[in-house]
């Protein structure tokens, strides 16, 4: 029998696997449209540096799936129906190899990776290929359809809870013990919210680093139009949390600072019983609120509701003081001093209170000397009646602060005053 009659005969995709190995002699690798591991040959040991990564983590690395774009490898087997030959990169571990797209019904839903080494394929090898990747685009994507069905149910058993919409407990859990999802005894949500609608297309990169690392953090995800919600376990006290952390870390490190600040992020305090995620839910949404008020959000503003502190109050206070028309005799005098002598008063004054009147570090932070800190403070104290002895000033010239220097039109009704 042909090794593509045999083929032909299972429905297995990991079963199909083994036969093009075994027909091939070569490592195999077979992985979705979204660079995700679906299937490779067990019965071969012979994977290189990145391939041993992609088994390991389910996912191709995103720095191979970057390289692959630039060099226009990927846009190449979107175009063709033949086998591709990508060239080594030895200072990575990533080996020469043959990739070709498995395609269903004209689409692109897979790549079928040979690892070659020195050894390199024949043209009867590839015309193989050729002729079976058909097929296997059709198991990749009946694959996929089956998954896809499975994870909307697991979807709306998530999105449920989080809208509290069972009515009661032991529903909720029968309905996930139905599409077999272990719920957390224990949790904190994270939601991750794009700034405006022009970078939606970063939360299907922030998709991509979520299923990389989603068995190691235990979480689960959702995904709305505009926003990535992330259910995150934990089995000790603050371990969510503190995952998050590290998590929220690691985005920022593989998305790039430019980029990461197309999100605005919000942590949910955490909770040890179900009927409580959701309001660490709604409090990770109440952050993403207060941050999208605040144009451009602050470096200070703590992307934890447990930290949020004054902040909570600021839309109130914005609210309030526009009604009344309010304004801070002090900070008028800041202001008008900064713009007619250009010096950076209000600012400095913002950052010092910040610091809980700390002069070493808020010098720091203002890339200033003390001295010059010191300088400055004196002028804000002979311009003002600002005493930083009273609590309870500091605290509400701070919030005021926070409006002046961070929501643009209460900065204009400021200045509209000054004329």
């Amino acid at each position: 029998m042909e090794w593509k009659e045999l083929l032909m005969q299972v429905e297995d995709i990991h079963k199909a696997t083994e036969i093009i190995s075994t027909k091939l002699k070569k490592p195999v690798i077979i992985e979705n449209k979204s660079f995700e591991l679906v299937s490779y040959s067990s019965s071969f040991d012979g994977f290189d540096q990145t391939q041993q990564k992609t088994i390991l983590s389910k996912k191709c690395p995103v720095f191979i799936i970057d390289h692959l774009k630039k060099e226009g490898i990927v846009q190449r087997l979107e175009r063709t129906s033949h086998p591709v030959r990508v060239h080594p990169i030895e200072d990575i571990g990533f080996r020469q190899r043959v990739v070709i797209a498995a395609k269903h019904m004209g689409q692109t839903v897979g790549y079928v990776w040979i690892q070659e080494s020195d050894d390199w394929m024949e043209e009867e090898d590839m015309e193989f290929l050729r002729d079976i990747t058909p097929y296997i685009g059709k198991m990749i994507y009946d694959l996929h359809k089956t998954t896809s069905e499975k994870d909307n149910r697991k979807d709306e058993v998530l999105w449920k809870l989080l809208n509290h919409e069972y009515s009661s407990e032991s529903q909720l859990k029968k309905d996930a013990a139905l599409v077999k999802i272990s719920l957390p005894e224990r949790a904190s949500v994270i939601v991750f919210s794009v700034t405006e609608s022009r970078y939606r297309y970063m939360l299907d990169y922030l998709e991509r680093i979520v299923r990389t690392y989603k068995q190691e953090y235990r979480m689960y995800f959702l995904k709305s139009e505009y926003q990535l919600v992330l259910l995150m376990e934990a089995e000790s006290e603050g371990e969510s949390l503190r995952k998050a952390r590290t998590f929220i870390s690691r985005v920022k490190t593989e998305v790039g600072e430019e980029e990461f600040y197309c999100f605005l992020i919000g942590v949910g305090k955490e909770y040890d019983t179900l009927r409580e995620i959701r309001k660490s839910f709604l409090e990770s949404l109440e952050v993403i609120e207060v941050a999208s008020f605040l144009k451009p959000r602050p470096e200070t503003m703590p992307r934890e509701f447990s930290k949020m502190g004054t902040y909570r109050y600021l839309a109130a206070l914005y609210e309030k003081n526009s009604a009344d028309d309010y304004y801070s005799g002090d900070l008028l005098k800041l202001i008008k001093n900064d713009r007619e002598k250009q010096t950076d008063l209000l600012r400095t004054l913002e950052m010092y209170l910040a610091n809980n009147t700390k002069g070493k570090q808020t010098a720091s932070e203002l890339y200033i000397h003390p001295n010059t800190l010191n300088y400055r403070i004196k002028q804000i104290q002979e311009l003002t009646s600002i005493d930083f002895q009273d609590f309870n000033m500091k605290a509400h010239l701070y919030m005021e602060l926070l409006l002046v220097n961070n929501v643009d039109s209460y900065y204009h009704r400021y200045l509209n005053a000054l004329s």
